[in-house]
């Protein structure tokens, strides 16, 4: 088992033949890339959130105007289905 200095984290690299080789880099630059990882994922998170409340604002924005018509609803008065509805233009629908 191999031993690293305390302020060493080991790497594995692999090279174009396949080869690994083992190298190090320094405790506070691990750190560094770590503190800059939780950031971006502190940012994807918060863009998961705004992503969300934006998808529902559309779909109660599309719900309000789906329901800004009016429904018509014609009853049947004719036991053989034929009605005759006269719209506010004056054309006939059947």
């Amino acid at each position: 088992m191999q031993k690293y200095h305390a302020n060493l984290l080991p790497t594995h690299y692999y090279i174009t033949g396949g080869e690994k080789m083992d190298k190090t880099i320094p405790y506070f630059a691990h750190e560094g890339i770590v503190a800059r990882m939780e950031r971006a994922n502190r940012r994807l998170w918060i863009l998961c959130i705004v992503l969300i409340i934006l998808l529902a604002g559309t779909n109660a924005a599309w719900i309000v105007y789906e329901n800004s018509f009016e429904d018509i609803v014609v009853t049947q008065d004719n036991a053989d289905g034929y009605n005759n509805y006269v719209g506010n233009d004056g054309d006939i629908t059947n």
